[in-house]
């Protein structure tokens, strides 16, 4: 028996894909840009159906080897069988995991902002190596990874930066990490060699496909252009091709320079300034306390979700879940599953 948290209802996603593949034949959904979401979603729940074929049958052909290895008492075969099962529990584990991310956004791509705290170089170059951590997970999980806006320290170091990454559920596996997170080490920076407090404030929000309506009016923005800084070359840096957008009702600020045009970058800050505002709602709806400008302003004590210590001991913890790990480069290096499993519970 494959037990799936949440529930797996095998027949309801079949009626479903059969549904979706018959609104992929009407020629309407091209009109209204709905035919990509559509796709995905086709897409999503093919996935779910073929990893749930590939586990029933993995799992059937491990129970017949079994049996045969006990029968006859061979040792060499449990040894075969200790790889594929190992893998097995992977993948099942995976699709576990990802059935249970229902929101309606969990399937899309992110974007993700991280903006260094009070303290200078020093938590300008913690802010570098967070952002470091979650380019690396996303790596390790064959994710596009793309530089929108970053703001480099005077010395060292980010004092913000924004990426997007496409992956699929990404938003399901990431968007508990928004909140502060704090790192306590011996400071290179300073000579003295004395221990440091920093602080990063994460915002993770979801990507906006054209399925989910969001209405923003011309006159509730201020566009404003400006010359690009950082890396992307003499023509990128020499002309005001980074576009800010302010949505003045909500007081949501998005930024773009990834591109030399300014047209397409002002087309990415829509996108973003899209996402955010869906995500704005998102949080009002629930009525949680922090919202986007609270969360990205109290860089502190008071709102942190995981402390990274490397000194005078080596622990991270999750101040949500309690969830802690000695494995401080392995975590620093992208390995942050286990972390972003247990935050799935909250």
């Amino acid at each position: 028996m494959i037990c799936w948290g949440g529930g797996f209802d095998f027949s309801a996603y079949k009626t479903e894909l059969a549904e979706l593949k018959n609104q992929t034949e009407n020629p309407e959904i091209w009109r209204d840009n709905n035919a990509k979401p559509i796709f995905k979603k086709l897409k999503n729940i093919e996935n779910k159906i073929k990893d749930f074929n590939m586990i029933k049958e993995n799992l059937d052909y491990i129970e017949e080897f079994f049996k045969l290895a006990v029968s006859e008492n061979n040792e060499e075969y449990f040894d075969q069988l200790l790889p594929e099962t190992a893998n097995l529990l992977k993948i099942s584990n995976k699709s576990r995991l990802e059935n249970l991310m229902s929101d309606s956004a969990d399937p899309n791509n992110i974007f993700l902002e991280i903006h260094a705290g009070a303290g200078g170089t020093e938590s300008q170059d913690w802010a570098e190596m967070l952002t470091r951590m979650y380019i690396r997970w996303a790596e390790k999980k064959e994710a596009k990874v793309l530089l929108l806006q970053e703001t480099r320290g005077e010395e060292a170091g980010l004092k913000s930066i924004t990426i997007k990454i496409e992956k699929n559920y990404a938003y399901g596996w990431l968007k508990r990490e928004s909140g502060i997170h704090r790192l306590v080490r011996i400071s290179p920076f300073d000579s003295n060699k004395r221990r440091h407090t920093s602080f990063a404030s994460v915002w993770v929000y979801p990507e906006i496909d054209n399925k989910i309506e969001i209405e923003i009016n011309e006159s509730d923005l201020r566009i404003d252009t400006y010359r690009a800084s950082g890396a992307g070359g003499q023509h990128v840096n020499t002309t005001d091709s980074a576009v800010r957008i302010k949505h003045i009702p909500t007081d949501i600020v998005v930024q773009c320079q990834n591109d030399r045009s300014q047209h397409k970058n002002k087309a990415y800050a829509m996108n973003m300034l899209k996402s955010r505002i869906y995500e704005f709602e998102i949080q009002k709806r629930k009525e949680k306390e922090n919202v986007v400008n609270n969360q990205k302003k109290q860089i502190g004590w008071g709102s942190q979700i995981r402390s990274y210590v490397l000194h005078p001991y080596k622990l991270i913890k999750d101040l949500r879940t309690n969830h802690e790990s000695s494995n401080i480069n392995d975590i620093l290096d992208g390995e942050i599953d286990n972390f972003l499993e247990k935050s799935l519970s909250l």
